[in-house]
């Protein structure tokens, strides 16, 4: 069993050309990065459409989360070094890709919303095309409604209440009910 994994991968002399042109242009603008879970099951889905309608919202940018983490050297990845914040929307409990950030930004830095927590079905179902296009779009609405109010409130993320009383950090092993589970 893994306690704490390290991933080696070769670097890259590359740049992605978008890439440089748009991390520019966000440092910049000084816009937010915003990142997702990439998962294919439904819950990555709609995690990523959720990132996507924020990142359309004034202040934010879509960040890719691969550039970030694999081509240090890059625009993007400066975007992202230099900003004060970075949103993750992960798709469920797990928080893979918040996970995996921890390593590259301070906790200070992270804002990881849990996207299955503010709406809490589809946790029986792997294929996206399982669940129509509209409700997807739907229920990723609902995500981006409360990420965006989480922020604007400046609650923890993940969290649904105001005084905070029922939240948990889904890094740790969480009680019944909490993030997801």
């Amino acid at each position: 069993m893994y306690s704490d994994v390290s991933v080696k991968f070769e670097n890259t002399g590359s740049v992605c050309p978008i890439g440089e042109i748009t991390g520019k242009q966000m440092i910049q603008e000084q816009q937010i990065p915003v990142i997702s879970c990439e998962g294919s099951c439904i819950r990555g889905e709609i995690a990523r459409l959720a990132a996507n309608m924020l990142a359309k919202q004034e202040g934010y940018g879509r960040g890719c989360h691969g550039e970030i983490i694999s081509v240090p050297q890059s625009a993007m990845a400066k975007w992202a070094q230099q900003s004060d914040k970075v949103i993750v929307i992960d798709g469920c409990f797990l928080h893979c890709h918040g996970r995996i950030l921890e390593g590259l930004f301070s906790r200070e830095q992270l804002l990881i919303f849990d996207a299955l927590s503010y709406y809490r079905k589809y946790t029986d179902i792997m294929d996206m095309d399982d669940v129509p296009e509209a409700e997807r779009r739907e229920t990723a609405q609902l995500v981006l409604e409360n990420v965006l109010g989480a922020i604007e409130n400046g609650l923890t993320p993940g969290c649904n209440d105001q005084d905070q009383s029922s939240c948990c950090t889904c890094a740790e092993e969480s009680p019944a009910g909490c993030c997801g589970d």
